[in-house]
């Protein structure tokens, strides 16, 4: 089959390697799509002390189950799947309190195990989610992040009738959007740097856009604050801008080696709860039954390239162009020209696994 190897920081082939062979408990997924994120970027970089290399990235991935190994009795072979990539041990202090996405024996496809950028995958079966039929391929590939989505709308108070600040019109930061708003958001206000993604947010049905939190008149600032991009800048203007008794959530991933400058006292004198939000926990099959619902998510999909296309799709993804960009390892079901790259951004969105 052919994969996406990373062999160590900054070293990246498209190669010819083995198919995998299911194990006991796994199925073998013909990956349809994959989408890249950020936190491939920060594998491709070196920076995420969790990648296990040499190592097959992605894990936002969806296809067709085609074989099974000993023991597994489901998914059945030809089930359309998405794969939560999260593999917790079930047997640490975290898991067994019900926290598996905080494992101390953290493990993911993708990241610690080989992942979707490849033609076919290995993985758990009690990870493969069996899809609708009548779901888009957009909107299958677009499950796992949408998970995470949830998981930090149920990290939030949600009182209805609160004003929303996202910082990022990525990816991410729209379906936030989205979901706060479905969730009885009075209004949401989002800032990026990137005058296309916040001429699409608009279109995307947010109320207000900003390249500056400053242009919005809140004197009061707002209930709620949402960081989607990991960018130290936006975090510390987040912070400021989170109304007294208000709620700021840490949605993106920022780099583990920087730090980010608050006043403790702010945080204790105007009452502010700063909630974190990791991953995917409890929330993979309600994104899949918000999807199924309706819910139309299919146009933050704006570019999908092939296998042998993964340096420009890497390429396209750090110029800060389109939204999100989907791998198909088997090449696109339609041809889809990708955007033009713009000038690099600080507010690209930051990673989520």
């Amino acid at each position: 089959m052919r994969a996406v190897v990373v062999s160590g920081p900054g070293e990246v082939t498209v190669t010819d390697m083995p198919d995998p062979a299911p194990g006991p408990g796994e199925v073998i997924v013909e990956v349809s799509s994959c989408g890249l994120c950020g936190t491939d970027m920060h594998i491709l970089g070196g920076e995420l002390p969790s990648a296990n290399y040499p190592l097959v990235p992605g894990h936002e991935l969806t296809g067709r189950v085609v074989a099974l190994g000993p023991g597994v009795t489901g998914p059945r072979v030809g089930a359309r799947v998405a794969v939560d990539p999260n593999m917790p041990c079930g047997a640490c202090h975290y898991c067994r309190i019900g926290r598996g996405n905080l494992c101390d024996d953290y493990r993911a496809v993708g990241v610690t195990h080989s992942g979707g950028f490849a033609e076919l995958v290995a993985v758990p079966a009690r990870c493969a989610y069996v899809l609708p039929e009548a779901l888009s391929d957009a909107a299958a590939g677009l499950v796992e992040p949408l998970s995470c989505a949830v998981h930090g709308l149920n990290r939030l108070p949600r009182r209805p009738g609160e004003h929303y600040l996202i910082y990022g019109a990525g990816t991410m930061g729209l379906m936030m959007a989205a979901l706060v708003r479905t969730a009885g958001a009075a209004s949401v206000s989002v800032v990026d740097l990137n005058e296309d993604r916040l001429t699409f947010a608009k279109s995307f049905g947010v109320d207000a856009v900003a390249a500056d939190a400053e242009a919005f008149d809140r004197p009061h600032g707002f209930e709620v604050v949402i960081d989607a991009t990991g960018v130290i800048a936006a975090i510390e203007d987040g912070l400021g801008r989170t109304r007294k008794g208000g709620t700021f959530l840490q949605f993106g991933v920022s780099d583990p080696a920087r730090k980010a400058s608050f006043s403790p006292f702010a945080v204790y004198n105007s009452e502010i709860d700063i909630i974190g939000s990791m991953a995917v926990h409890n929330s993979f099959q309600p994104a899949i039954d918000l999807l199924a619902s309706g819910v139309d998510l299919d146009p933050l999909v704006s570019d999908v390239f092939p296998l042998d296309g993964f340096d420009r799709a890497v390429a396209a993804f750090k110029a800060g162009t389109g939204r999100k960009i989907h791998v198909a390892p088997k090449g696109p079901n339609e041809p889809n020209e990708p955007n033009e790259p713009n000038e690099p951004n600080e507010l690209n969105e930051g990673a989520r696994a």
